[in-house]
């Protein structure tokens, strides 16, 4: 599936109506280049979580977490990771496994740790500035997410 948005109130819309849909253990992988609209995504999804806290980008943060609204929020960026062996060092697996929905930025940089079911967002930006999220859903949570955008 592919959605269009075209600006970022659009792309914060989305992300805001899956998070209403969100439930313990999901893990969404967001991918695309810098400033496709990846932490614009997290901000309307915590909104939808109800969270208070506006995420900003986790860059110089292996893992920011969130709570206070509906479920916690685990952000992660895994961008400045050498090696899939950091992961235990932020206990990756234990918070993904956990009591929240993890939304892990460069989520593709480490194939083997992403669970089965996952949701997997990829973030282009076309030359008119709109943006294209390519949607791949691997098990029944992430089908369950990827639906709320078509709803």
């Amino acid at each position: 599936m592919q959605i269009i948005s075209t600006s970022v109130e659009q792309t914060q819309s989305y992300a805001e109506r899956m998070a209403r849909c969100a439930e313990e253990g999901d893990v969404i992988l967001l991918v695309g280049d810098l400033g496709a609209g990846k932490t614009h995504f997290t901000q309307g999804f915590a909104r939808g979580l109800e969270l208070a806290d506006v995420p900003t980008s986790p860059t110089f943060n292996l893992v920011c977490e969130y709570r206070g609204g509906r479920l916690p929020l685990y952000h992660f960026d895994l961008y400045r990771l050498e090696s899939a062996d950091e992961l235990d060092d932020i206990d990756y697996y234990g918070i993904t496994e956990g009591d929240g929905v993890s939304l892990v930025e460069w989520g593709d940089k480490f194939d083997e740790a992403a669970p089965d079911d996952h949701l997997l967002l990829d973030f282009s930006v076309r030359a008119d500035g709109t943006r294209v999220i390519d949607v791949t859903a691997t098990g029944p949570r992430a089908h369950a997410l990827a639906a709320s955008l078509e709803a």
